[in-house]
């Protein structure tokens, strides 16, 4: 039985689950698309939107938190100078996931998880 079990394992211990889905979080923010399983891309969506929206609160707490969150400085530049910026009138949704179709090795789904413009 799964009571009060939140989230997904996507079949990892904690530490390197954490590190991946942080790691995917930043590359989904530098370069705005990435390529991954359908399991992924639901676990990193509501991420992206969480680092979208500490960048448009814009404080020095905010900031604070996303150095917490990521491993390198680029990703919280780009959220707080840029992306704050392009979505100051959106009030969340700033990701599009599109099927790609099956992977040929184990026939998991892929799909591409991007920013809107």
């Amino acid at each position: 039985m799964r009571h009060r079990v939140k989230g997904k394992t996507l079949d990892r211990k904690k530490a390197p689950r954490e590190a991946m889905v942080r790691n995917l979080v930043s590359s989904l923010i530098l370069y705005e698309k990435v390529k991954t399983t359908k399991a992924r891309a639901r676990v990193i969506k509501p991420l992206v939107d969480k680092m979208i929206t500490l960048g448009k609160r814009g404080t020095l707490a905010a900031r604070r938190q996303a150095y917490m969150f990521f491993y390198i400085e680029k990703p919280v530049k780009k959220v707080f100078e840029e992306l704050s910026v392009r979505y100051k009138d959106r009030n969340g949704g700033y990701t599009r996931m599109t099927k790609l179709g099956f992977r040929k090795g184990d026939s998991a789904e892929i799909v591409q998880i991007e920013l809107i413009k």
